[in-house]
């Protein structure tokens, strides 16, 4: 796969967090393609949290390069890192990070506030940024005017899931991360919410990465990667 394919492409990354701790990663090459769908799995200590920083530009390699859409992120200065970042990605978080004193709408929203890049597109897609909302709100099964007023965190565990993920959705980015979506969930709710989540990314033609420890869910995806098999040699005593 050529890099102008990629939506991610990592080369000879070497990763620690510090110059006296161990290597946590070592991946010589890794790609993922535009409009593809990666199930990224590992044991607790594998590197998955550090692998997400280091694509997200949130940490910087050691050694190598990582691009993002042909640009090497870990070149972006902090403030062009941020601004790559609110643009190109759209992120799930583990515990969902919704800002209590806004509503569902307003948390779900925040993403065009912070990148008129997304405003656009999410007003090319419904008009408005808003109308973009309610409709993406309306796929993941949240379709009550009513409840898009209340505060994001009067709502269940599930529905807050699914605000999460549309927001990580508006205006299209290019890459999608989702960092642990469905632990708080039951079965029958994790197996729906990644069907709707896949649903919605192939029709933005975007570029998921999903971490999980739940194996189960890796069917849906079109590819796995393990990241036991990036894991650096033990540092000689």
């Amino acid at each position: 796969m050529s890099d102008a394919a990629s939506a991610i492409a990592i080369e000879d990354l070497r990763f620690r967090w510090q110059p006296t701790r161990d290597w946590v990663l070592d991946i010589p090459r890794l790609a993922i393609a535009r409009g593809e769908s990666v199930f990224l799995a590992g044991p607790s200590g594998s590197g998955k949290t550090s692998l997400l920083s280091l694509i997200t530009g949130i940490a910087q390699p050691t050694e190598g390069c990582v691009r993002i859409l042909d640009t090497r992120i870990d070149h972006l200065r902090g403030a062009a890192r941020d601004r790559f970042r609110a643009d190109h990605f759209g992120i799930v978080f583990q515990l969902f990070n919704l800002l209590p004193y806004l509503s569902v709408l307003e948390n779900v929203l925040l993403s065009c506030e912070f990148s008129a890049a997304r405003a656009q597109r999410a007003a090319r897609r419904s008009g408005t940024p808003a109308g973009e909302a309610v409709r993406l709100l309306g796929r993941l099964g949240l379709t009550d005017p009513q409840l898009h007023r209340r505060p994001a965190t009067e709502l269940s565990v599930g529905q807050q899931q699914r605000v999460a993920a549309a927001r990580a959705l508006i205006g299209s980015p290019p890459v999608i991360v989702a960092d642990e979506p469905t632990s708080a969930l039951d079965a029958d709710l994790r197996t729906e919410f990644v069907t709707l989540l896949l649903q919605e990314v192939v029709e933005a033609g975007s570029a998921l990465l999903f971490v999980s420890h739940d194996r189960q869910l890796a069917a849906a995806f079109d590819r796995e990667v393990d990241l036991r098999r990036f894991a650096p040699a033990p540092t000689p005593p």
